[in-house]
């Protein structure tokens, strides 16, 4: 159990996600801990997490062991987007040199199902070399930061669904919905018939919050290419939901260390 004599134990969360932002919630309710949530600042305006927040990154796996080391943490949570590129070597790599535990939460990937039409990529250039041959009118969710990949195709058209408007290059046929998550079935059923979209580009991030878009192209009959995620570092203990990260957590930090 919890020392109540002893300063919180402090976790940091890498963060963005909802599924960060969920586990701070929880984590932040509970007085024997204190709270961190990391944030990359790529987004204007993002949804702070409950708790302690700092935006910016570290400096390499080197500035954040020195991080680690500096604020006396206890734990680090990757809770990160599944293509938030390396930072999850850079925690892997931190947390080895500062003695730290460390553990991934990574929401479950989509599954197609028998009714879906899925063209399965390893890379956004794959994505962009697929395109042609499937249709002419896209909806683009990859991210605002991928559009340079696409910006060749300038015979195809483009909806771009972004919560900060993008930047050059991107594609010259291309129209831009300024717009956050979640969104319901009902709405992207309409989205993709206002539009006329005949395919649909999206990253295998995962989550509820962002799979009513496959829903609605599989009603549709709209083929899906899907990126692949990224590889990951392996032998790092992982948690799929904010609850089971929460729970690893209070055995690691009370109960395996005995509540010192």
């Amino acid at each position: 159990m919890p020392d109540a004599a002893r300063p919180p134990r402090h976790v940091l969360i890498l963060g963005g996600t909802t599924e960060a932002r969920r586990l701070a919630a929880t984590l932040a309710a509970e007085p024997a801990l204190r709270v961190t949530s990391s944030l990359a600042g790529r987004v204007a305006a993002p949804r702070l997490p409950d708790g302690e927040v700092r935006i910016g990154g570290f400096g390499g796996p080197e500035g954040l062991a020195r991080w680690l080391r500096e604020h006396a943490v206890d734990a680090l949570i990757d809770a990160t987007h599944p293509f938030a590129g390396t930072i999850s070597f850079s925690a892997a790599e931190a947390a080895a040199t500062a003695h730290v535990p460390l553990l991934a939460l990574r929401r479950p990937g989509w599954v197609p199902g028998p009714d879906d039409t899925w063209h399965q990529v390893a890379t956004l250039e794959e994505a962009a070399a697929v395109l042609p041959t499937l249709g002419s009118r896209i909806f683009l969710t990859t991210g605002r930061m991928s559009l340079a990949h696409f910006s060749h195709l300038t015979d195809l058209w483009f909806l771009v669904r972004s919560v900060d408007a993008p930047e050059a290059p991107h594609p010259p046929r291309m129209e831009v919905l300024l717009d956050r998550g979640p969104f319901t079935l009902e709405d992207e059923r309409e989205l993709l018939r206002t539009h006329r979209i005949d395919v649909l580009v999206t990253k295998d991030s995962g989550a509820a919050a962002t799979a009513p878009k496959l829903a609605a192209a599989r009603e549709c009959g709209i083929p899906v290419v899907v990126v692949r995620r990224p590889p990951t570092p392996t032998g790092i203990p992982e948690a799929a939901t904010p609850a089971d990260a929460a729970e690893w957590l209070r055995h690691r930090l009370f109960t395996e260390a005995g509540g010192r």
